[in-house]
């Protein structure tokens, strides 16, 4: 959550920095300093009425010890505590609505991200590798899925409903190997701590990510036992140390997880509806950091390149974005995105009436959240000249394993259907080539 010091001292600044965002978050803050600034006229006037509680309390103790009469000053004591109860409870539902409002306010962008209103006018920072020109036209990722028999989304609707996946055979062995090679070179690579953190957390777990209250319709609930399956395995990872005090040189500390990974995809109804690409349920390798502030910057640029490794190795051509103000996510600061680009993926443009195969799809995001995640989970920084601060938080996919295996199977797709195993992941599945091995 933002800082309320730094919004009393500098108002003007963190609203101009909320409406960089877009300006829906405007009437929030305004609502804010308001509530704030009647909470701050309230508390003065308690403060001031307990100090001369206190100061009438130590002249009865004076009197009582002289034995002379202390009457008129213990009405005059009475009177001001009833004065102080009663702003003591008006000033509880300000209270109450200040801590609501500053869990809904938004993180302020860093100053090197660049003013934009949505994702049309984020820039692209760089572009890697080489895109394969196909003798024939490319198919989707589920056309080849299936016609090779291992990507089923029938029968996983007869189980489970729309957006759902079902991998049999070389699909399941291919997601594995993903898995297990992504965490590999994280891990050995990389220098990250494999952690494999419940799938079910609380509320209080989901507030300190900020997924609560801001994306409550997007998150699965089991009402009965009052715990959220997780989104992403960000929101374990970075409450591994909630109420905990760092020092500085315990930092960096690098996490990485594979989850499961659940989201109700409230708000994207008939988008990207074929394929792996936005179901309810899919895999992550996730990477969490934990830095210093001043160290944050680099880290960033540090965690993205990791993420860029294991595209790199799988051949696979990408771009790195970086997210204008207008299109960041609510608890980040600064964010790149990862789009790999998909031969196959079918665009349709239903304007011109025209119908072209090729398209960049997200497969990380990765972000610094600044103290925004630190002040709601209560990790603390103590410096080594004893004063104390808070962590910077980043976190980035590394990667969307089921978008990962989506491009595989459009870039390293063959004329005659079946799909070649990229380099690094052939000791992993013993094979070479992926091909139809009959209906199951």
């Amino acid at each position: 959550m933002l800082d309320v010091k730094r919004i009393r001292q500098n108002p003007d600044e963190v609203r101009r920095a909320v409406q960089n965002r877009g300006g829906r978050y405007l009437p929030l803050f305004d609502e804010f300093i308001q509530v704030d600034k009647e909470w701050r006229v309230m508390n003065a006037k308690l403060d001031e009425l307990r100090a001369q509680s206190n100061a009438a309390a130590d002249k009865v103790g004076e009197l009582k010890k002289q034995k002379q009469d202390a009457g008129s000053i213990l009405q005059e004591m009475a009177s001001v505590k009833k004065a102080i109860k009663g702003l003591e409870e008006s000033i509880a539902p300000l209270t109450k609505k200040i801590d609501e409002i500053i869990l809904q306010l938004p993180n302020t962008p860093d100053p090197s991200v660049p003013v934009g209103k949505n994702a049309d006018e984020n820039p692209v920072v760089r572009e890697w590798g080489t895109r394969r020109s196909f003798p024939f036209e490319p198919k989707d990722h589920q056309d080849i899925g299936a016609a090779l028999g291992f990507l089923d989304f029938e029968r996983a609707s007869k189980l489970s409903g729309s957006r759902f996946a079902l991998l049999m055979g070389d699909g399941a062995r291919l997601e594995r190997a993903l898995i297990q090679f992504m965490l590999d070179v994280h891990t050995r690579e990389h220098g990250y701590l494999e952690v494999l953190p419940p799938f079910l957390v609380t509320g209080q777990t989901m507030t300190g990510t900020g997924q609560l209250p801001k994306f409550a319709e997007e998150l699965y609930k089991c009402a009965e036992d009052d715990l959220y399956l997780i989104p992403t395995a960000e929101v374990p990872l970075t409450n591994l140390h909630r109420d905990e005090t760092f020092s500085e040189e315990s930092l960096p500390k690098s996490y990485c997880s594979y989850t499961a990974c659940f989201r109700r995809e409230a708000g994207s109804y008939g988008k990207d509806t074929r394929g792996l690409i936005r179901n309810h349920q899919f895999n992550k390798v996730e990477l969490v950091k934990f830095v210093r502030p001043e160290d944050a910057s680099a880290e960033l640029e540090t965690l993205t390149r990791h993420a860029e490794t294991i595209l790199q190795k799988l051949d696979l051509p990408y771009r790195v974005i970086q997210l204008c103000t207008g299109d960041l996510g609510f608890s980040s600061a600064k964010t790149y995105d990862l789009e790999i680009w998909m031969p196959g993926d079918l665009m349709i443009d239903e304007k011109n009436k025209t119908k072209s195969r090729g398209r960049w799809r997200e497969v990380s995001s990765c972000s610094v959240f600044t103290d925004f995640q630190a002040r709601r989970i209560n990790i603390r920084l103590k410096k080594k000249d004893g004063s104390r601060g808070y962590p910077y938080t980043l976190n980035g996919s590394g990667l969307a394993v089921g978008r990962t295996m989506a491009a595989i199977l459009e870039n390293y797709q063959e004329a005659d259907g079946a799909v070649a195993v990229p380099k690094v992941l052939q000791p992993y599945l013993q094979q070479e080539r992926l091909s139809a091995r009959g209906p199951n």
